[in-house]
């Protein structure tokens, strides 16, 4: 069983930034792509971002290219995700998943486990 972790979230200003982080216990972190989702109110859960078990191959939502950075540390067993000029639209509570395959994914369904999210809360 893979458990994930989500920390860092909070209450931030547009422009702001912040940086969410995720923990996984227990298994090979290594072979194990990780996603970054998000849920806004009233709004399906979203795609943000993706990194392969080796942290050489990343991609992004067209909403978040160039702002959000997702990024590993395989020898601690978290993931990250370094969100810079925060916009009010980027209010949602962020989930970060794992899946063992072979080539990114950027859909829900092909995330086999996930963390219990944590909030992120962008004022105008």
């Amino acid at each position: 069983q893979v458990h994930l972790v989500e920390s860092g979230g909070g209450l931030v200003q547009a422009g702001d930034s912040l940086r969410l982080s995720c923990a996984e216990s227990g298994h090979i972190f290594s072979a194990y792509d990780m996603g970054w989702f998000r849920q806004a109110p009233g709004k399906e859960r979203e795609f943000v971002a993706a990194i392969t078990g080796s942290g050489d191959s990343a991609t992004y939502a067209d909403s978040v290219k160039g702002r959000f950075t997702i990024s590993r540390d395989n020898a601690e067993n978290t993931v990250s995700l370094q969100m810079t000029s925060l916009k009010p639209e980027d209010t949602a509570v962020y989930y970060c998943a794992a899946r063992f395959g072979l080539r990114l994914q950027i859909t829900e369904e092909s995330y086999d486990y996930w963390g219990q999210g944590t909030q992120v809360t962008v004022s105008s």
